[in-house]
Order: C-alpha cells, then sequence, then structure tokens
C-alpha cells in the first residue's frame, strides 16, 4: 500500500539514489513503501528535468491578499484594536480593486499571528503617578526575596454577587499583550456584593474582615487596632516588619496616620506608590478566590452566601499559592523599572 500525501526532498532523493542504485521499480517500492507509479514518476522527473524536489506549494488559487495586502490590513487593524471583523472587511475593500470576505480577512489575519483577545485592564496613570512608581521600584530593585518576607500585604476587594463580563476584545500579536492601544485604562469605584478586607505575608494567611458598610477612617481604625496590630507583632515579632496598603482615602486619614505613628516602633508602613495594584500581590489572591466562587457547583443566591462562601475559600487558600506571589516581587520591580513607571502585565 503506498504513502498519502507529498513526496518530501529527502523521500525522492532516497528514491532516486535506490534507482541510481540499480534498484528495480519494484524493489525500491518494498524498500521505500511507495506505489511503483510514485517511483516511476519520481526517477522520470529526475532523469528528463534533475527535478528533485515537489513544487506542488505553487499550485492552487493565487491569495487573494498578497504581502502588501497583509502590511495595509495589520495598519487598519493598529489604527482601530477594537474593530470587529466586518469593520476591518469594510475599511480594508473601501478603495480597493479587489474585495475580500469576512471569512479571508479572519484567516489573513490568524495567519498574520493577530488574536482576538480581551485587553489588560490596568490603572489610569498620569505623569506623576509614573514617576512615583518608578522611584518606588529605584528604591527597592536590590530587595531581596528575604525582603519582601518581612511584608504584609493587604487590600479591600468587592465580591459581586452578580457577575457581569463586561470586557471588550481587541486584535493583538502575541507580544503586544502591554501595547498602550491593547490595553483598557480603569479607575477605582464602587458596587454592589460583598466587601472585605484582608491581609497576608509571606508566613501566614491573615485575618479575613467583612465590611458591612462603606470603609471610612472610623472604620479603618477598628481593622487596623483589631487585626493589623496583632497580625503583625505575631508574624514580626522583632519589630523587623512592614505593613504594606493602598493610599485610599480611609488610609491617609488623620486618625490612621496617628496610630501609626504611635506604633511605629512595632512596624513600619511601607511608603505605597499610588495606582500601583500590579505590584500588589493579594490582587491575585482576589482573582484566586474570584474564580473559585465562580466555579461553584450552586451558586450563592444572596449576600451572606456569598460572604461566607469568600470566607471559606479564602482559608483554604494553599501555602504555595501565597508564598509564590511574594516571591514574584522582585520581577514585579523589574517589570515597573523596565515600563519606566507605566502598567504591567501583573
Amino acid at each position: 500500500m503506498g504513502k498519502k500525501g507529498d513526496l518530501s526532498d529527502f523521500e525522492r532523493g532516497m528514491i532516486v539514489g535506490a534507482r541510481r542504485a540499480g534498484l528495480s521499480i519494484s524493489e525500491t517500492a518494498d524498500l521505500l513503501g511507495f506505489s511503483r507509479t510514485t517511483i516511476s514518476r519520481v526517477y522520470r522527473e529526475w532523469s528528463e528535468k534533475e527535478k528533485t524536489s515537489c513544487e506542488r506549494q505553487f499550485c492552487g488559487r493565487k491569495c487573494l491578499v498578497d504581502a502588501r495586502g497583509q502590511r495595509r490590513m495589520a495598519r487598519l487593524v493598529r489604527a482601530d484594536r477594537r474593530a470587529t471583523v466586518t469593520q476591518i472587511t469594510t475599511r480594508y475593500n473601501q478603495g480597493g480593486q479587489k474585495s475580500i470576505s469576512e471569512r479571508t480577512v479572519r484567516r489573513t489575519l490568524r495567519q498574520m499571528g493577530y488574536s482576538s483577545r480581551r485587553p489588560h485592564r490596568v490603572p489610569l496613570l498620569s505623569a506623576k503617578n509614573r514617576k512615583l512608581r518608578l522611584q518606588f521600584a529605584q528604591a527597592h530593585r536590590n530587595w531581596t526575596i528575604e525582603d519582601w518576607k518581612n511584608v504584609a500585604w493587604s487590600d479591600e476587594s468587592r465580591f459581586l454577587l452578580r457577575h457581569s463580563d463586561g470586557r471588550v476584545r481587541i486584535w493583538r500579536l502575541q507580544h503586544e499583550s502591554m501595547d498602550p492601544s491593547c490595553l483598557v485604562s480603569t479607575v477605582q469605584a464602587g458596587g454592589g456584593g460583598v466587601m472585605v478586607w484582608g491581609i497576608f505575608s509571606w508566613h501566614s494567611l491573615g485575618p479575613l474582615v467583612p465590611i458591612e458598610h462603606r470603609c471610612n477612617a472610623t472604620a479603618y481604625l477598628s481593622i487596623v487596632a483589631d487585626h493589623v496590630h496583632p497580625f503583625m507583632t505575631t508574624m514580626y515579632p522583632t519589630s523587623d516588619g512592614y505593613f504594606q496598603q493602598d493610599n485610599a482615602p480611609c488610609h491617609k486619614a488623620g486618625i490612621i496616620s496617628d496610630w501609626f505613628l504611635e506604633h511605629d516602633n512595632e512596624f513600619t508602613v511601607l511608603k505605597w506608590p499610588p495606582q500601583s495594584p500590579d505590584l500588589n500581590p493579594i490582587e491575585h489572591l482576589w482573582d484566586v478566590v474570584e474564580r473559585e466562587i465562580r466555579i461553584m457547583d450552586v451558586q450563592p443566591t444572596n449576600l451572606r452566601q456569598l460572604c461566607d462562601a469568600i470566607m471559606s475559600i479564602w482559608t483554604k487558600l494553599p501555602e504555595e499559592c501565597f508564598q509564590h506571589l511574594v516571591e514574584s516581587m522582585p520581577r514585579r520591580i523589574e517589570a515597573v523599572l523596565k515600563a519606566k513607571g507605566g502598567p504591567t502585565c501583573y
């Protein structure tokens, strides 16, 4: 039984070599596993034209989008990353001599390496924020993993009972995930659901505290006194710990600053750059909790059930999960340095 498909140049050379070595057509066919017709045709082509390569790649219908057309299509994609295939097709066909279909556009984009993906969501950074982020990264570029183990990470997060995915899709190449035209800027905002505050370090997960109402300075002071203080003194009894918090208004209130000043002999508050969730590893823990909620067999139907689910998932987070996040800090710092204070993929 002969083989199917085009012969490679190597297989053609084997056929020619066997025939030149004196083997008959039948002997060559038995040796190499090709049909007698194939052996005869390949050797005849070599004898008459000295042909040992397949030219089938030059057969078939000519591609409607040549190299010049691909460059034009790439310009259309870069000009509007959110354009649909229909829009790209319409714009490509405007002023062109040949019209192509949406199927051709979709196939061509894939051949060029483009894929339709969701854009990364990053904070909206001002020039001042970029500068402060860069300064923070420069000040901590020499910190080792052992140094970062002395940091306790904290943050608030809101989990929605009804998850809504309103994200758009864009066209981009694989290496363009952090290209400015492929990003969607976000700002901090409220919403419905359950809000919680959490803390952890490389050594241990800390408490997760539900916040029943909005987190103002008074509520945050209770969290700091009742949860931050015992966690820091337990994890870092030699007063070498750093407490991280972002720049939310309640964190910067006068009563909060005064409280930290009174306890500065027990731990240090890490000076944090604005709009830097990509530097805070606890953000990834929130993502883990969110994913675990969405894959539950029985979804929460009210806020009480949602809160119970969040608390249960938090207590079951494996140690290697949050330790790996802390160990990623040197890479996060290098990413900010490389981006010159801009957003990163973390």
